[in-house]
């Protein structure tokens, strides 16, 4: 089977609906439903986002549109609004993402101090997106200390550290709370069994501190244990937090065949701990997977100081709107724009500040979308 960017495909190039990723993911998932408009093609909601955002959105959106990729953008402002005395996401925005089922979004910047909610945290509540999916490959033509990384990691991303749960108990002592559910837990532990299977990988790591907590951490390996059992034809494994950082950035290798799943902390450090290892989050994908809608996204930050300039590297949403397009089943639009984003690296010829290069933003998209055709 035919694998890239670690997203299920069929072994034929088709878009057909029957594919290996709707059968392998549908049970947890729910595959991408969306039906074409009257001119055949489906709508996406954009959330361009903040800072480069609107620039590397911008990017996508043109290479998208050289390659005839069937999608309609329907952009959204997710600048929140306090309702009911929340903070929340405008109803115009979660109207878009709940029509389109799928949404692409530039990264979001929020203050650091009291009194500010996450923007990403808001949107991963307002539509249960319980998943975060990070691959991590090195990609050819670019030169790190690394060159065998070809890691996949599934992150909890609904409770644990970051429920949100904080007090101060009294002055000077504050208490946070992480929850772990058993439903949460399992529905986690489920889709990356799921997803192993669909991509081919016989074995699934959950990756813990269950050693000093014994009781949160030691739920989350019960239920992975016991979802294990449905699937007896994948190898089930267990290891320490510190370990695994240890032995990724000792041997990355260890862990190319299998797909790490975790609570939701230990997967913000790890996911960008292997983006480090590749070139860093410039180049890395994201996807969060709901039940009722997919959000796909670059995590890099908002890069205020570049922001307007024509400096930032789209890479990270182009690869995220490539995953984005292989869970809408577009596979053969996908293949092309990967092949011409990874072509465009590997010639080294038009690569942006951050790449080691001096091109523009518009240069380095110039040259994706000649490659298009190459």
């Amino acid at each position: 089977m035919a694998i890239s960017l670690n997203n299920p495909k069929p072994t034929a190039p088709t878009e057909s609906p029957v594919s290996v990723q709707s059968n392998a993911m549908s049970a947890v998932t729910q595959a991408f439903n969306g039906v074409k408009n009257e001119n055949g093609r489906y709508t996406v909601t954009l959330i361009p986002g903040d800072g480069i955002g609107p620039e590397i959105a911008e990017s996508v959106k043109r290479i998208f549109a050289a390659a005839n990729t069937p999608i309609d953008w329907e952009e959204v402002d997710v600048t929140p609004i306090i309702k009911d005395g929340k903070v929340a996401i405008p109803d115009a925005a979660v109207a878009s993402v709940r029509r389109s089922t799928v949404a692409l979004k530039g990264p979001l910047g929020t203050p650091i101090g009291k009194g500010h909610v996450s923007l990403n945290l808001t949107l991963r509540r307002t539509f249960n997106l319980y998943a975060n999916v990070r691959p991590c490959r090195s990609v050819q033509g670019y030169k790190t200390p690394y060159e065998n990384v070809d890691t996949v990691l599934i992150r909890e991303n609904t409770e644990g550290e970051y429920s949100g749960i904080e007090h101060e108990v009294v002055n000077g002592v504050v208490q946070s709370i992480k929850l772990i559910t058993k439903d949460a837990s399992e529905r986690v532990a489920r889709y990356a069994f799921s997803y192993a299977e669909a991509i081919g990988r016989n074995k699934v790591t959950a990756v813990h501190k269950a050693n000093i907590m014994k009781l949160a951490d030691g739920l989350f390996l019960d239920v992975c244990r016991e979802v294990a059992k449905e699937y007896p034809h994948i190898q089930y494994n267990e290891t320490l937090l510190d370990s695994a950082c240890l032995h990724i950035v000792s041997d990355p290798s260890l862990y190319a065949d299998t797909v790490m799943v975790m609570p939701n902390l230990y997967g913000d450090i790890l996911s960008d701990l292997c983006a480090g290892l590749i070139g860093g989050l410039g180049l890395t994908p994201s996807a969060n997977i709901g039940k009722d809608a997919s959000i796909f996204e670059a995590v890099h930050g908002t890069a205020p100081d570049i922001a307007g300039q024509d400096k930032a590297n789209p890479t990270a949403l182009l690869l995220s709107a490539i995953m984005m397009l292989r869970h809408m089943r577009l596979f053969e639009h996908a293949d092309k724009i990967e092949k011409a984003v990874f072509k465009t690296i590997a010639e080294g010829k038009s690569l942006t500040g951050d790449l080691g290069g001096r091109s523009s933003n518009t240069q380095y998209t110039d040259a994706v979308i000649k490659n298009l055709t190459a």
